[in-house]
């Protein structure tokens, strides 16, 4: 998929810290994800402005990291949750 899709939380979607588990989770109607600390962080990246290349762009020169293996790898991360309909894309 493109990575000049803007990725959003849709209303209802939201991350969440439980307290019980330790463990940053992403809560959707009648479902729970629960995320390892990249998932996390990609997605305290969107803000329904920035596109998957300019996210990708951000965190590579935060990490020091490849920039085409981190939006790559956003690319996949997003697609996943967009089949499981936790997360839509801003209109173009």
């Amino acid at each position: 998929m493109s990575s000049k899709r803007i990725p959003v939380l849709p209303r209802g979607v939201r991350l969440h810290f439980d307290k019980v588990r330790g463990q940053n989770v992403l809560l959707a109607p009648e479902r729970t994800l629960f995320l390892d600390d990249v998932g996390h962080r990609i997605l305290l990246e969107l803000d329904g402005q920035r596109s998957i290349a300019l996210i990708g762009q951000h965190l590579a020169a935060i990490y020091n990291a490849p920039e085409d293996a981190i939006t790559s790898d956003i690319n996949e991360f997003i697609d996943d949750l967009a089949d499981k309909r936790v997360i839509g894309f801003a209109d173009a």
